[in-house]
């Protein structure tokens, strides 16, 4: 279970993962020793999946961004599905949904024609019958995965 200072120290990483835990401490009212044990405790538990950095898609040439709905005539939760969708490095994320569509990947590439190349990858997945595609044409609002915590 995470608590109120927990979920504070989440906001604040989240912030500034880079902290030190002094800084971190001190914002939430607790030393750097306690807000290290905490932290490493959330890490233990799983709670803290991974620290990261958040790069400019554009920078590093991934201008394009789209979303693809995936039919299928199978189900797409199994091994097998997980493992070919993870040999291609253009998919970001991947999600069984509900609905009309099996599955739900984000993609990021340079080019429409790099963006192509991995619609063509993804139809020679087993099961895979169809997609429709949502090319990004700007990005208005994207908030990193947040808790909101009292902060008092």
């Amino acid at each position: 279970m995470v608590d109120d200072l927990d979920r504070a120290l989440l906001a604040q990483l989240r912030r500034d993962a880079t902290q030190s835990y002094a800084a971190l401490g001190q914002a939430v009212g607790l030393s750097a020793g306690a807000a290290h044990e905490r932290v490493r405790k959330l890490r233990e538990r799983g709670v803290i999946r991974r620290t990261t950095v958040d790069v400019d898609p554009a920078a590093v040439g991934e201008a394009v961004l789209a979303f693809v709905m995936i039919d299928a005539n199978a189900w797409m939760g199994d091994q097998p599905t997980r493992d070919a969708l993870a040999t291609i490095p253009e998919i970001r994320e991947a999600h069984i949904i509900a609905g009309s569509a099996s599955l739900l990947v984000k993609i990021r590439t340079a080019t429409t024609e790099e963006l192509q190349d991995v619609l063509r990858r993804l139809f020679e997945i087993d099961g895979v019958t169809g997609t429709q595609t949502i090319v990004v044409l700007e990005t208005v609002l994207d908030h990193p995965d947040q808790t909101t915590a009292p902060l008092s």
